[in-house]
């Protein structure tokens, strides 16, 4: 489900969750959203061996650059049997909150 940034932003704040970065580590170290597991999606062997270690009823917040890769992540973690993915519409690029580095 994509979800707009404030209500994104108010949903890892207010509930359990796992936030996922998927973009790749040079990326990630660019800078990234507090609490942020880089999962790289170009990886795709590695991606998916960690994604299935993840219990799938947990939520899972997703981002990447833009929001392609956020949601073509969401979309295969829904059709392994995930039923609480959300993708940040705009990415990092449009993200407002606070940055790690």
């Amino acid at each position: 489900m994509d979800l707009n940034q404030s209500k994104w932003a108010s949903d890892i704040e207010n509930t359990s969750n796992t936030i996922l970065d998927v973009r790749t580590p040079e990326e990630f170290n660019e800078g990234y959203i507090p609490k942020s597991i880089n999962l790289n999606i170009y990886d795709a062997s590695s991606f998916m061996s960690k994604i299935q270690s993840f219990n799938k009823e947990n939520n899972f917040y997703i981002y990447c650059k833009s929001g392609a890769r956020s949601s073509q992540a969401c979309k295969i973690m829904s059709q392994l049997g995930f039923s609480n993915v959300y993708n940040l519409l705009g990415g990092i690029t449009d993200w407002e909150g606070q940055i790690s580095k």
